[in-house]
């Protein structure tokens, strides 16, 4: 029984057991080239258009180095006589973003030739994998949005929080006009920074605005007070977190920008446990949010939403390693009770900035309409 359960384990999770044989992978292109999250001027770490990637370390005093890419392992590196250490994933990464780290002798370190993104509740190694549809986020020759920092008073947690704020191109010149707004939350081990920095927010906006496929909006980015609870997830309390959200971040901006300020112009979506989040808080405050996503991040029931006001959209995702049998048979039963919800299934990618990336393509058009 131990063994057939094991077994199980490695089949979900896409991972081989020892002593059972992988397919073999095609020969490696030598097409390589740096990250394009690498550190300026530097080399390594690389990447290649299958999505293999290569590194090299200097550590000329180590016994061991070894590459962590979370989920999707990492290779032990080799010795050279300069001191340098180099070693290349045993397979494919998946498109797009991925956290990484150096364990030097038992040591936890970012990678010298890698910029930086807060994730895994730490600053972690940024690597990017080539995409066959990355000119969605790609930065272009478009008008573009701001992303600014602000700081709002929240007496719940006797201090000033912090918020980033996506304003899309014109809004600084249409003085009059009004935006919805989306309040987008980002995964437990991450902040506020995230969806710009790895999520490519705002690039996706500017894209998406500049072809006329959505209404522009304003994207509001808060920490979700999640990482206090990293290994006791059923320790978390939604509470204090709708409190800063609901009573204190949302009128701080419907005060300073110009937000339409009716319920079918306010949605809230969140990736992973922000999607956890999300759910919740849509839930308890049906009358503040119109429009529901979640990415990642579970599902709705009708019986959820029984008894209270319908809202314009229910939008759930994942990615195709993940759980879409579970995400189409929930649409399909809230479509069943007449809601109006939404499914997306991004190919090829599992619990990661791609699935995610995708689904803010895929959400934002369907948002705020008439």
């Amino acid at each position: 029984m131990k063994h057939t359960m094991l077994a199980v384990f490695f089949f979900l999770s896409g991972t081989a057991l020892p002593g059972f044989s992988q397919a073999t992978q095609p020969a490696v292109v030598e097409d390589f080239k740096p990250s394009a999250l690498n550190q300026p001027g530097q080399e390594y770490p690389q990447v290649n258009s299958q999505g293999y990637a290569r590194f090299r370390v200097k550590a000329p005093y180590a016994d061991t180095v070894k590459v962590n890419l979370g989920g999707q392992g990492g290779p032990y590196l080799t010795k050279g006589a300069d001191g340098f250490w180099t070693g290349m994933t045993e397979k494919p990464l998946d498109e797009g973003f991925h956290y990484y780290h150096l364990a030097i002798d038992g040591g936890r370190f970012n990678d010298p030739g890698a910029l930086s993104f807060f994730g895994w509740a730490r600053w972690e190694s940024g690597l990017e994998t080539p995409a066959h549809d990355q000119d969605f986020y790609a930065l272009k020759d478009v008008p573009h949005g701001h992303v600014q920092q602000i700081l709002f008073p929240s007496k719940s947690t006797q201090t000033s929080r912090r918020a980033f704020v996506y304003t899309p191109p014109g809004y600084e010149k249409e003085t009059a006009k009004k935006y919805p707004v989306l309040y987008l939350q980002h995964g437990r081990g991450e902040n506020e920074t995230s969806w710009s920095n790895q999520g490519r927010a705002n690039l996706i906006m500017d894209n998406l605005i500049a072809e006329g496929k959505i209404k522009p909006f304003i994207i509001v980015m808060t920490y979700g007070m999640t990482n206090e609870v990293t290994g006791r997830i059923n320790d978390f309390n939604i509470a204090p977190f709708q409190t800063v959200l609901v009573d204190e971040l949302i009128p701080y901006v419907d005060a300073h920008f110009r937000t339409l300020t009716d319920r079918a112009n306010r949605a809230m979506a969140g990736l992973s446990m922000g999607g956890m989040e999300t759910r919740l808080i849509t839930l308890n405050k049906p009358e503040v949010f119109g429009s529901y996503g979640l990415l990642s991040g579970g599902v709705y029931s009708a019986d959820d939403l029984k008894g209270k006001p319908k809202p314009k959209l229910i939008f759930l995702s994942c990615g195709s390693k993940e759980y879409p049998d579970r995400i189409q048979k929930a649409v399909a039963d809230l479509k069943a009770a007449g809601y109006p919800a939404v499914s997306h299934v991004s190919e090829n990618t599992a619990h990661e900035f791609q699935t995610w990336r995708r689904s803010l393509r895929d959400l934002a058009p369907l948002l705020f309409k008439n």
